[in-house]
């Protein structure tokens, strides 16, 4: 499916553009309650702490363009305020699942290390996918010359990916062999994903 068409089609619809901000805010919101649910008092460092502020600003600043749509609206993640809800909040939760099973009967990860491992191939592909989408979704708000932004999000999730590759290296010298593999497994989720946001809107590509 045509990211771009799809994303004309739901930018073109205001109520439509204000759930989809609103299931945006929920996946940021997901990904920073993950962060913090990998984390061990002990050992939690500057860098887990800082991403997972950092997301959970990305959800609380994506309410706020919701806001400037639909006033008043959309004010929680229930299923009629998003875009595909199922989809939407399984998307991360199977990634999250499918990472865990991988390194858990590949590399023999138990316990913290395998919560950790999952927390940086999971926010891995997360972020190669944000730097990815977020860029193709400002084009279109810039096309249409909307009150929106996610500009800012942009250049802090391409910060997030430079910290994610060096905590890798350290993870394991293969560390791109299981980043490949993680980022096929999410390039899956992410087109299911992206086919339940196009079933959602009644989207029909143009071929």
């Amino acid at each position: 499916m045509n990211i771009e068409e799809l994303l004309r089609h739901i930018v073109g619809e205001q109520a439509l553009h204000a759930r989809f901000l609103n299931t945006l805010s929920l996946q940021e919101n997901i990904g920073a309650r993950k962060i913090s649910a990998s984390e061990l008092p002990e050992t939690t460092t500057y860098m887990v702490l800082k991403h997972a502020a950092e997301e959970h600003r990305h959800a609380y600043y994506l309410k706020k363009q919701v806001a400037k749509l639909s006033p008043g609206q959309f004010l929680t993640y229930e299923p009629d305020y998003l875009l595909a809800p199922r989809g939407s909040r399984l998307y991360l939760n199977k990634l999250d699942l499918e990472t865990s099973r991988y390194l858990k009967n590949t590399l023999r990860l138990t316990g913290a290390d395998l919560k950790f491992g999952a927390y940086l191939l999971v926010t891995y592909a997360i972020e190669v996918r944000a730097d990815y989408l977020y860029p193709i979704y400002q084009q279109v708000l810039n096309e249409v010359k909307s009150t929106v932004s996610v500009r800012n999000i942009i250049v802090e999730e391409q910060g997030h990916l430079e910290e994610m590759i060096e905590q890798l290296k350290r993870f394991s010298s293969d560390w791109e062999h299981h980043a490949k593999i993680i980022t096929l497994i999410e390039e899956r989720l992410y087109h299911h994903w992206i086919t339940d946001l196009g079933s959602a809107v009644h989207y029909s590509p143009k071929f």
